[in-house]
């Protein structure tokens, strides 16, 4: 089996700061590309920003030059360190980790439970 925990979510207000951590643990080979997805209330979920196991990034247009991803390959985790936060940022963060659990399997899509980040004054 395959766990990802996130936290660091919370309550902050507009032009604050929050950082997303998420761990992945269980029977892992090598760990892919990784990512933070959010969905609001009413609304489909959205990716935020992903990064591959080299370290390249890509972002939704709405977070670019607020949000930073970041991973240590050797501790299995992911980071999201998100700025300059808006009301409109307000959803449920999940993490998303394409996972090998052997040399021989192919990779599957893993997700955490996700963590509420509310962005209000």
């Amino acid at each position: 089996q395959v766990q990802l925990v996130e936290s660091g979510g919370g309550l902050v207000q507009p032009g604050g700061s929050l950082r997303l951590s998420c761990a992945v643990s269980g029977n892992i080979f090598r760990i892919n590309a990784m990512g933070w997805y959010r969905q609001a209330p009413g609304k489909q979920r959205e990716a935020v920003a992903a990064i591959t196991r080299g370290g390249s990034t890509n972002y939704a247009d709405s977070v670019k030059g607020r949000f930073t991803i970041s991973r240590d390959n050797a501790k299995n985790t992911v980071t999201l360190q998100m700025n300059s936060l808006k009301p409109e940022d307000t959803a449920v963060y999940y993490c998303n980790a394409d996972v090998m659990r052997s040399s021989l399997s192919r990779s599957s899509a893993y997700w955490g439970r996700g963590t509420q980040v509310t962005v209000s004054s």
